[in-house]
């Protein structure tokens, strides 16, 4: 490590330890309240999009590094509340699959599906759409 730090890889600004390599610059990171920072940043944030656990892992690799990160990054995935809501069963079944009949006259045949229990969409929300 020390030789490392002698050669240029890794050097120390403003309390933090980076590791740099021919093409990227990572931040070594060991204080929790960083780690959560940045978990909050790559996954919660506005900017983030709650996106899956692997882009969220890719995201916190493209500039940090911590021991067990991969854990840390999935476990922080698993408690997301948006996460569980999302993926959480309902315990109903599947219905058979049934032919749809041949319409013989126009609106004879009319279909609608119901999606319930969506969150809130800001403070210009839409509570119906028309397809």
């Amino acid at each position: 490590m020390e030789q490392a730090y002698d050669e240029g890889r890794f050097h120390h600004l403003d309390g933090i330890l980076y590791h740099r390599t021919k093409h990227t610059c990572v931040m070594v990171l060991t204080d929790r309240t960083l780690i959560s920072s940045i978990l909050y940043e790559f996954h919660d944030s506005v900017a983030a999009g709650h996106l899956s656990e692997d882009k969220t892992l890719e995201r916190v690799k493209t500039c940090s590094w911590w021991p067990n990160w991969k854990k840390d990054v999935s476990e922080y995935f698993q408690s997301c509340d948006r996460f569980q809501k999302a993926n959480s069963t309902t315990g109903k079944k599947f219905g058979m699959i049934i032919q749809i009949q041949e319409q013989k006259s126009p609106l004879e045949i009319v279909q609608m599906d119901w999606v319930t229990a969506l969150p809130p969409g800001g403070d210009s929300s839409y509570h119906a759409c028309l397809v």
